[in-house]
């Protein structure tokens, strides 16, 4: 899965040595913890924030990957812009502008959320390979057919992508121009031939498997037998930083 490793940053850190199991859990704690946390307690978001930049630190994270790929949240980003033009009730002006006081709390609730939720997705990415996240999900008695289908998935992806890209060239080495609207047709045409042949793929791969005698479980590398309380303990510690902090705010508004 040497293709779909463009997350993955290696490194000897602790955080890259924890079970991939381990990781995957407090990943879904840390979400939770966040995701329960009212809008209005802007503090703990920013210890949310703190704590997850000090992992990235123990990870030896550059800020400059971080930024670059967080910008896939841009379109939650316009979306949280426009809450305060469009919701209702009580309004502030700033300048010649009314806002939304709820479409406000709202925009910032997205925006926070949506933001700490890439970068512990990031986190994750980073310091795990793939292989190791299927043998994770694999050690927590994730559905063999949800692992099989995204196994496959990651290792035929960039073969996709690289077959679009390369008939792409071939159409401008024709000189098509996929700018104009009438050449839209031809774009269509492309894709259909792409599907047939992703298509045609799965079914040779099938057959090669099934020659192999496939049994309908793939070889997933699990690694050693478990994680242990050490390790658990560590993985879990920051989750459970971020569940005192949500507790409080909630009591606290």
């Amino acid at each position: 899965m040497n293709g779909a490793e463009g997350l993955h940053r290696p490194g000897a850190s602790p955080l890259h040595r924890l079970a991939p199991q381990t990781k995957l859990t407090a990943l879904v704690a840390l979400t939770f913890a966040v995701v329960a946390t009212p809008r209005e307690a802007v503090w703990a978001f920013g210890v949310y924030a703190a704590l997850l930049a000090g992992l990235f630190a123990l990870a030896r994270v550059p800020a400059s990957w971080i930024a670059s790929r967080s910008l896939v949240e841009t379109p939650f980003l316009l979306l949280a812009l426009a809450f305060p033009f469009l919701g209702g009730g009580e309004t502030v002006h700033w300048g010649p502008v009314a806002l939304s006081v709820e479409g406000l709390w709202a925009g910032w609730n997205l925006v926070a959320k949506a933001t700490l939720g890439v970068w512990a997705s990031l986190l994750l990415a980073a310091t795990t390979p793939v292989a190791g996240l299927l043998a994770g999900l694999s050690r927590l008695r994730c559905p063999q057919i949800l692992l099989q289908i995204t196994a496959f998935a990651i290792r035929y992806a960039h073969l996709t992508v690289a077959e679009v890209a390369q008939m792409r060239r071939a159409r401008l080495a024709r000189l098509d121009d996929p700018r104009f609207l009438w050449q839209a047709g031809a774009l269509a045409r492309s894709l259909g031939v792409v599907f047939i042949r992703s298509f045609e793929r799965g079914e040779r791969v099938w057959q090669s498997m099934a020659a192999r005698g496939y049994t309908g479980r793939l070889p997933l590398d699990v690694g050693p037998a478990g994680a242990g309380i050490g390790q658990w303990s560590a993985a879990m510690a920051v989750p459970a930083v971020a569940a005192g902090v949500a507790l409080w705010s909630a009591v606290a508004a």
